[in-house]
């Protein structure tokens, strides 16, 4: 049996986030195509090839509940503005991790993101009962490591040649997390950051 019971349809005052499907894959393809989302990602997703593998793999793993990745959709416009997902499931440990997010530039520093991920927590640690959320950061990536803390995570430390990118650079991670005792006040603050 699944822990997270789908479809999960989490909506903000910003953004609605509903469960990635096939009809997505166009909107998410031309955002993709903006290089500096993928600065330090692992792979370059301007490529339509490779973007649109992550997409179909994610749905693949999303079936044997290893992932579920979410389209970030603006209220106002209802347009698909980006994706996210949960991912490295572990239901017997009560924890996931939160990531594969990313979002066209124009909403970068609008408030979008920031709800998205209230929008996530509160289904991890009000519905799912969490006791661990977790984020990961290529650590040179500055903004997302800052946007991470930002929300209230704390940081655990760097994870030495983590990974191999596809361009040959070796990456070091930053690893970020939120327990269920902080989550009372992680999320007054957030709902007062956003409003």
């Amino acid at each position: 049996m699944s822990w997270i019971l789908h479809p999960v349809v989490l909506t903000g005052t910003k953004v609605k986030l509903i469960p990635l499907q096939q009809v997505h894959f166009a909107a998410l393809t031309a955002i993709a195509a903006h290089k500096s989302i993928w600065e330090y990602m692992g792979f370059d997703g301007t490529d339509k090839d490779r973007v649109l593998l992550h997409l179909y793999s994610s749905l693949i793993a999303c079936k044997s509940n290893l992932q579920y990745p979410f389209a970030i959709i603006d209220t106002k416009t209802n347009e698909v503005i980006g994706s996210t997902m949960f991912h490295n499931i572990y239901p017997e440990n009560r924890k996931l991790e939160i990531g594969w997010t990313w979002l066209h530039p124009d909403y970068w520093r609008s408030g979008h993101n920031r709800e998205c991920k209230l929008l996530l927590l509160t289904y991890c640690f009000e519905t799912l009962n969490t006791l661990r959320v977790q984020f990961q950061a290529n650590e040179q990536n500055k903004r997302s490591c800052n946007a991470i803390v930002g929300i209230g995570a704390q940081f655990e430390g760097i994870i030495r040649n983590d990974r191999i990118r596809e361009n040959g650079q070796l990456r070091n991670t930053a690893l970020f997390s939120i327990i269920d005792s902080e989550w009372k006040d992680i999320k007054k603050k957030l709902i007062e950051s956003i409003h």
